[in-house]
């Protein structure tokens, strides 16, 4: 299976504070699947450092009021363009993103806070995401999506009635998943 994944899980130091962020389950995928690291705010052509960027709204914004929205959605596109490229089955992206955070990212004070929503890369995205695959034939019939990194929420049964509707499954901690 192939699998775009964020960089910084991979243990790139790609982050906005030039850090990596290695995940130890995503690093063991290396053993069965083949991995496409990717960092949408490199992709959308931010440097690494970066001053950190947080969604305020529909845009997302540095904490000194630089708008970094265009950078955010041109890296959402480029998830798109790499996954038609090497024929992505799947997508595990970094939790709490402005770009790829979904269910709860950070709230745009820059004060460590959280709140429920969605990243460039996100709820109203990813189902824009799975439609544009399916479109393009990069998808099977049979393809399960995963909604993931919402124990945030403490709603599972509302999360499950939210995503049901559209043919997602919720994740839980401890779920195991057969590829």
């Amino acid at each position: 299976m192939k699998l775009l994944v964020s960089a910084c899980l991979l243990g790139f130091p790609c982050r906005y504070d030039g850090r990596a962020k290695p995940h130890e389950g995503v690093l063991s995928l290396l053993e069965t699947h083949t991995l496409i690291p990717f960092c949408p705010e490199i992709y959308g052509g931010l440097a690494t450092p970066r001053p950190a960027a947080e969604r305020q709204g529909d845009r997302v914004m540095t904490e000194a009021g630089l708008d970094v929205t265009e950078q955010y959605r041109r890296g959402a596109g480029e998830a798109l363009r790499l996954c038609r490229l090497y024929g992505c089955n799947a997508a595990l992206l970094k939790e709490r993103s402005p770009s790829c955070g979904h269910g709860v990212i950070h709230n745009g004070r820059f004060d460590g806070g959280l709140l429920p929503g969605d990243g460039h890369m996100g709820w109203k995205e990813a189902l824009a995401l799975r439609e544009r695959l399916q479109k393009a034939g990069l998808v099977a019939g049979d393809t399960r999506y995963i909604l993931n990194h919402l124990s945030h929420m403490n709603d599972m049964p509302e999360w499950e009635r939210f995503a049901a509707p559209h043919g997602i499954e919720v994740a839980w901690d401890g779920m195991s998943v057969r590829c």
